[in-house]
C-alpha cells in the first residue's frame, strides 16, 4: 500500500464519520440517512455525462450491490433512531472488516501480509473496544440497537465485497462508483416517497443544504474506498477505512457531546497502532 493510497483511505474514513455524524444531528435519522443517499445518487448522475458505462463483467457485482447497500442504509437509520453515533458507529464499522477479510479469503482467495492482517486485528479490536465502552457509558445501548448496528455491519461486510469485485471488474472504478450511487439514490428516492408521501418535498426543501453536503460527502468517502480496492487487498483497505471511529470519537465527543471515557481512549490507541501496522502491511 503506498503513501497516497493509505492517506486516500483515511480521507475517506474521515469524509464518512463525517456524513454519519450529520446524519445524527437531526431528530429523524430515517431521513438523514434517506437524503443523504438521495443527494449523492443527484450528485452521481450528474457524473454520468462524464463516464462510460462499467464493462458488463461488473453488473452482476453492481447489481447484487444495491441490495446490500440498501439493506445498510435501513438498517444504519434504524440503529441511529436509538442508539448514540458513539455508540453505534464502532459497532457498525468494526464488525465489518473481520467479515469482509474472511470473505474476500474464502471467495476471492486474497490472503493480506501477515503484518497487514496483523494490523487488521488490532483495529477490529480497539474498534470491539471502543463498541463496549459505549455499553458502558451513561446512556445504555438497547439490544435492539446493538441488532440493528450488527446487522448493518453484516451488509457493510458483503458491499465490501461486492464492490471490491466489481470495481476491479468493471476496469472504472469511477463509472463503477457513480453508477454504484446513482442507482442507490434512485432506490432510497422511492423508498422516501413511500415513507413521506405528500411531505415528502418539504422535507427535501427543509434539508436539501446538509442533504446535499452529506451526500458528496458519502460519494466521495466511497469513490475513494472503491479504487483503493482495486489497487489493493479488499481486506486491508477496509481495516484502514475503519479509522474512521476514531473520527467519529472525535466528533462525537467535541460536537455531540457524549462522554469520553478512559477505555475509548484506550481503543483509539490500539486503532493507531492498528494503523500503523496496517501501514507496514
Amino acid at each position: 500500500m503506498t503513501t497516497f493510497l493509505f492517506l486516500s483511505v483515511l480521507t475517506a474514513a474521515l469524509l464518512h464519520a463525517g456524513w454519519n455524524a450529520m446524519v445524527k444531528f437531526g431528530s429523524d435519522r430515517f431521513l438523514g440517512v434517506t437524503l443523504v443517499a438521495v443527494f449523492s445518487g443527484v450528485v452521481a448522475v450528474i457524473g454520468l455525462f462524464f463516464v462510460d458505462f462499467p464493462a458488463a463483467e461488473s453488473l452482476p457485482w453492481l447489481a447484487l450491490s444495491m441490495l446490500f447497500h440498501t439493506g445498510y442504509c435501513l438498517f444504519l437509520s434504524r440503529a441511529y433512531a436509538s442508539g448514540d453515533l458513539g455508540q453505534v458507529y464502532p459497532i457498525a464499522r468494526g464488525s465489518a472488516p473481520m467479515l469482509a477479510a474472511l470473505l474476500s479469503w474464502i471467495i476471492l482467495s486474497e490472503v493480506p501480509p501477515f503484518l497487514g492482517m496483523v494490523g487488521a486485528m488490532l483495529l477490529v479490536s480497539g474498534v470491539l473496544l471502543m463498541a463496549i465502552s459505549g455499553r458502558r457509558s451513561a446512556s445504555k445501548m438497547s439490544g435492539q440497537t446493538l441488532l440493528y448496528a450488527l446487522i448493518t455491519a453484516m451488509f457493510t461486510a458483503c458491499y465490501t465485497l461486492s464492490d471490491g469485485a466489481g470495481s476491479r471488474a468493471s476496469l472504472n472504478p469511477i463509472a463503477y462508483t457513480l453508477w454504484l450511487f446513482a442507482i442507490n439514490g434512485i432506490i432510497m428516492a422511492f423508498i422516501f416517497y413511500l415513507k413521506y408521501k405528500s411531505s415528502s418535498w418539504d422535507k427535501i426543501k427543509q434539508h436539501w443544504r446538509p442533504g446535499t453536503i452529506g451526500g458528496i460527502m458519502s460519494l466521495l468517502s466511497y469513490g475513494i474506498v472503491i479504487w483503493a480496492m482495486s489497487q489493493a487487498p479488499i481486506a486491508l483497505v477496509a481495516a484502514l477505512r475503519e479509522t474512521s471511529v476514531l473520527f467519529a470519537m472525535v466528533i462525537s465527543v467535541y460536537f455531540l457531546k457524549e462522554p469520553l471515557n478512559k477505555m475509548r481512549i484506550l481503543a483509539g490507541l490500539v486503532i493507531v497502532t492498528g494503523v500503523v501496522m496496517t501501514r507496514l502491511g
